[in-house]
């Protein structure tokens, strides 16, 4: 479902600390480098670039590599310093990185995949390296050998990529909406769960391991949290974007969530609230509030001698109403409409000002945001953009 028109940010905003810009074509992802002033960056212009700030408090690439293919995707461990980059023809290459980030040198390339890779992520503790790809397999490999242990064929090619350490379940979402939770292995896996709520792609998702919830963002402007270790089956819609939801990141210690998407937009959502699941839209044949028929009940219209009428929801207790029972709009923050929705009358006025109270921060990065990476520690943000622009924030303001 399309969002409505964004209400007015607050007044608490993201400060931009940084423009770091150099790139001919895309920047796919980037990565803040942890305890330094600097920036690793894949680009679909075929370059790895670790950016360092200068003392003229620009940043200026220490290291340019080019690969032989576009860079889709990375996954940067700071403690070892091993960053994997997986490239347009399916390959993944590893690289170490020197102690000053002015050298990276080639440990190994493997094919994971028959076409681009889409996600990778690096399991220090297994020693395993999680990817997706266009071919619409998630595979996974011994990151000392280059070995395959196995493999799993989704529906549809997958964007969003998850791991759990603690109970080895990784998370794959794909194109079609679906999320699949797969149980790991050393050469096996074993299909726990899949579970669909989006009308679009998953494009997105990430994981919080302390309150075991999983978030997804899609195409269709939504983001669902699923309450994953509670057993509950609870999925809470998230409604603050115009466009696809691109990218995700969550801030562990004040349990925010950032969320960022193709209108430039970045949202910050306190998720420290009880929030409320949205309701399943009921079917009827006439109008639940006053029963006056919907345009396919001949029956009715013809008994009653009256015109059926378009059917709509209310998005508060989801029953079917018309339009004259349902004409007032209000924004549900704890139901995660941010913005204005339809509701019928009587749950508008039920609805208090205490409840339409904002639950999300909204701000405009002014560019089309591909992907972001949170650093906690200093409460910055990256956001990588189509533009070929990588921008850095400083969130304290807004997560504190």
């Amino acid at each position: 479902m399309a969002a409505e028109p964004q209400p007015k940010a607050l007044t608490r905003k993201p400060l931009l600390l940084n423009k770091v810009e150099g790139s001919q074509e895309v920047v796919n992802m980037a990565a803040i480098v942890p305890k330094e002033d600097g920036v690793i960056s894949v680009s679909e212009d075929r370059t790895v670039r670790v950016w360092l700030k200068r003392d003229s408090g620009q940043y200026w690439p220490s290291i340019y590599h080019a690969m032989p293919s576009p860079c889709s995707c990375m996954s940067f461990n700071p403690e070892t310093r091993r960053l994997s980059i997986g490239l347009d023809n399916g390959t993944i290459s590893e690289f170490i990185l020197s102690e000053d980030y002015n050298k990276m040198t080639l440990v190994k390339s493997y094919q994971a995949h028959q076409s681009r890779v889409i996600m990778i992520l690096f399991v220090l503790e297994m020693e395993w390296v999680l990817s997706t790809g266009q071919d619409k397999h998630f595979m996974w490999h011994c990151s000392e050998s280059g070995q395959r242990l196995g493999g799993y064929r989704t529906s549809a090619g997958a964007c969003g990529l998850q791991f759990d350490v603690e109970t080895r379940h990784v998370f794959v979402g794909d194109h079609s909406g679906q999320v699949t939770i797969l149980k790991l292995e050393q050469e096996s896996c074993s299909l726990v769960a899949t579970f669909k709520g989006h009308t679009g792609g998953v494009t997105a998702l990430c994981w919080d391991p302390i309150q075991r919830v999983l978030f997804s963002g899609s195409s269709d402007h939504s983001i669902i949290m699923w309450d994953i270790g509670g057993r509950k089956g609870t999925a809470i819609e998230l409604q603050g974007h115009n466009d696809k939801v691109q990218s995700l990141s969550y801030a562990h210690h004040t349990r925010q969530l950032i969320s960022c998407g193709a209108d430039g937009g970045i949202v910050v959502w306190n998720m420290d609230v009880e929030r409320q699941e949205t309701p399943e839209w009921l079917d009827s044949d006439s109008c639940q509030k006053c029963d006056q028929p919907f345009f396919w009940n001949f029956k009715q219209m013809w008994d009653s001698k009256k015109i059926g009428l378009r059917q709509h929801h209310c998005r508060k207790c989801g029953k079917a109403v018309c339009g004259k029972c349902s004409s007032k709009r209000s924004s549900i923050p704890l139901m995660g409409f941010e913005f204005e929705v339809r509701v019928c009358d009587s749950c508008h006025e039920s609805i208090t000002d205490e409840e339409r109270a904002p639950t999300a921060t909204f701000h405009d990065s002014k560019h089309n945001i591909v992907h972001v990476h949170f650093d906690a520690t200093r409460g910055w943000l990256l956001t990588s953009g189509t533009d070929k622009v990588i921008k850095l924030w400083d969130m304290t303001p807004v997560v504190s």
